[in-house]
């Protein structure tokens, strides 16, 4: 196995067996769909600099300034993990609970999402021999725990949650532009 097979390998290993992921994994999250190319592309960025530690460094403080906690990093293989929980409750979905308390007569109780946890993974990998051109790729994902909207909700019970990816191609820009200064600056030392 190539160094390269193998760092793959233990990035997936490493992603499956992070806290943050869901007891079950969603088939669909790792189904090869027609939109995977996109995504990837979308995901992924090259940058011209020979040091993967100081690229690494760059990634952590970006996520640190989008609000998310490093929780894991293992430098070596050019890994790292971040997330961070936020309120996932939206104004269209106690419309829509509404609407459909009212349409029910008060029978049908949809259950809307309370809370989530964002978490991204990221893998910065060389792309040639000598290690200038460093390729980066970042996943961000969600957790969102569902409940019935009360005040009081303190107990979700398992399976009223789900994982998906994030698709949003703001996100991912804004990350790497937010990326592609820290490297600039870093190998410039400003």
């Amino acid at each position: 196995m190539d160094v390269r097979t193998g760092r793959l390998v233990l990035v997936l290993a490493l992603t499956l067996l992070s806290g943050c992921i869901a007891h079950t994994e969603p088939a669909e999250l790792f189904a090869l769909t027609p939109d995977v190319p996109k995504n990837r592309v979308m995901q992924t960025r090259m940058f011209e600099t020979p040091n993967e530690r100081e690229l690494l460094s760059a990634s952590a403080a970006v996520l640190q300034d989008l609000g998310f906690q490093v929780e894991e990093s293992q430098r070596e293989v050019g890994f790292l993990r971040a997330a961070k929980e936020r309120s996932a409750r939206e104004y269209g979905q106690y419309v829509r609970k509404m609407l459909l308390l009212i349409l029910s007569m008060g029978k049908l109780l949809e259950p809307i999402d309370l809370h989530q946890k964002i978490a991204a993974s990221l893998v910065a990998r060389p792309l040639n021999p000598k290690a200038t051109r460093q390729e980066v790729r970042i996943m961000f994902y969600r957790v969102v725990w569902k409940g019935d909207g009360q005040a009081d909700q303190q107990y979700i019970p398992p399976g009223e949650q789900y994982m998906e990816m994030i698709r949003d191609p703001e996100i991912y820009q804004q990350f790497f532009a937010k990326l592609s200064k820290a490297v600039f600056l870093e190998a410039h030392r400003i």
